[in-house]
């Protein structure tokens, strides 16, 4: 199981280092179309800014190996997940076609992906650990 985990943490980094640096090249503008409309942000700067922090995580779940820092970044890529989803939602409510999807359907199954990711960032760095309450 440990390598598994260990294979799980390898593929999410490098995902996410891809993720990132297509966000500052070749997908930028599926990327901005995926931005909400009602965020108070130019779509460019989110989309760079995501892309900065993408490749930030991905870089820390390929290199940090300690326990306690694998854990934090595991932890910070969940709650990534987390704050982008609104864009996928957006993307789905709006009708905004980007990366492929391109029917209600689609943008629709996309949005139970995200939860798989999250799951991943914390069981493959057992970042879960950090979210239990210790028993006093």
């Amino acid at each position: 199981m440990k390598y598994i985990k260990v294979l799980l943490q390898i593929v999410l980094g490098f995902g996410l280092l891809s993720a990132g640096i297509s966000h500052l090249t070749t997908a930028r503008a599926e990327f901005q179309a995926q931005v909400p409309t009602w965020l108070p942000l130019d779509a460019d700067f989110v989309v760079i800014a995501s892309g900065i922090v993408e490749i930030s995580l991905g870089l820390g779940l390929l290199v940090l190996w300690l326990k306690l820092p694998r854990q934090l970044i595991g932890l910070a890529a969940a709650l990534f997940f987390i704050a982008i989803f609104p864009g996928n939602i957006s993307q789905w409510i709006n009708g905004v076609s980007a990366f492929g999807l391109d029917t209600d359907q689609a943008r629709f199954m996309r949005l139970f992906f995200q939860p798989v990711l999250v799951a991943w960032a914390l069981i493959s760095t057992n970042a879960y650990r950090l979210l239990r309450r210790k028993k006093t």
